[in-house]
Parts: C-alpha cells; sequence; structure tokens
C-alpha cells in the first residue's frame, strides 16, 4: 500500500514521504491515527499545494525574525545593579529585565526566548543569545555596571574632618568622678 506521510514516522520516514507499507499497518494505525493518506493524486496534489503554503508562512515567519535579530544585534542593553564591599552583586540579572530594557529600546522580545546560560552575577559585557526561532539565534550586548549603596559610598569616600569637640577640664572630670564615687 502506497501512503503519503502528513508527520514524521520512525522508524517509517519524514513528514512529505511516499511510503510502502503493509497494509495492515497503514489501515489499522497509520491512516486512524491520522500520520498518513492514501497516495492518489488528488491526495498528492492537495498535500503539495498545502506544503507550499506552509512553505511560504515559514519563510514569512524566518525573515521577522531576521528582521527582529538585526535590530537586537543593534541594541546594547545597560543594567546598573547594587554590589557591596567585595564587589559581589545583590541578586542577579534576569531575563525579564533584559526584555525590559530592549522594550524600552524599541524591540518586543519575549523574555522566555531570552537565554541565560548562569545567573550574572558580576559587572562586565555578556553577550546573551536570544533564540527567535529554530533557525534565527540573535546576541544581545549587556553591560552590568556595579554601583554602591549611598551608605556604601558615603563610608568608602574620605570624611571631612570633623571639628574638635569642646574639651573641658581634666580637674572637672576628675572632680566629678570622684564625688560620684563618695556618694
Amino acid at each position: 500500500m502506497k501512503l503519503l506521510l502528513k508527520e514524521d514516522v520512525d522508524g517509517l520516514g519524514f513528514c512529505g514521504d511516499e511510503v510502502v507499507v503493509k497494509d495492515g499497518y497503514g489501515r489499522n494505525f497509520l491512516i486512524p491515527k491520522g500520520k498518513a493518506l492514501l497516495a492518489t493524486p488528488n491526495n498528492l496534489k492537495a498535500f503539495n499545494h498545502q506544503k507550499l503554503i506552509v512553505q511560504g508562512k515559514v519563510s514569512k515567519v524566518i525573515a521577522a525574525a531576521k528582521a527582529v535579530a538585526d535590530e537586537i544585534a543593534k541594541a546594547t542593553c545597560v543594567v546598573k545593579k547594587k554590589v557591596g564591599d567585595t564587589g559581589k552583586m545583590f541578586g542577579s540579572v534576569t531575563a525579564q529585565e533584559i526584555a525590559d530594557l530592549l522594550k524600552g529600546q524599541g524591540v518586543e522580545v519575549d523574555r522566555r526566548k531570552i537565554q541565560i546560560g548562569e545567573p550574572i552575577k558580576k559587572a562586565g559585557e555578556y553577550k546573551i543569545p536570544v533564540k527567535l526561532h529554530s533557525e534565527v539565534t540573535a546576541e544581545i550586548k549587556l553591560v552590568v555596571e556595579g554601583e554602591q549603596d549611598a551608605a556604601e559610598a558615603a563610608a568608602t569616600e574620605p570624611a571631612e574632618p570633623a571639628e574638635p569637640a569642646e574639651t573641658t577640664p581634666e580637674v572637672e572630670q576628675e572632680g566629678d568622678a570622684k564625688g560620684e564615687a563618695g556618694e
């Protein structure tokens, strides 16, 4: 029996292949499960027409993904995060933050397509892959800058010399201490 596969079948063939199978396998499994059609001239013609339509749609989707990839390649994202004394970042840069930064630059990207391999916890430059389509992958240039907390920044900057406090004569302080001890 000659059949036209509507989807990939393990050990038999790929979608669109014309295969010859035993009658029982085709009639009892492939055709009822919707995995194949009889290879008649009408079915072949209809299948080829559908295949052309699908290929046209796929090519449009790929072209749109490549256009977005070009926009992403031009964009540079800069993130400022608070860091501690040791240079370690509080938290990490997330895919949602990167998606928001890209949106601010006019590029719409779903956060789930941004593929961060391991958490970004240090300042520096990173190349982050974005899988827009199975055939199209772009790279985001991400610059992470560390900024110290306001209290920490004040502690690390040299303080202005303080004015000396008013000093009282040492005799008075000694006298107060003796007076308190005597009571």
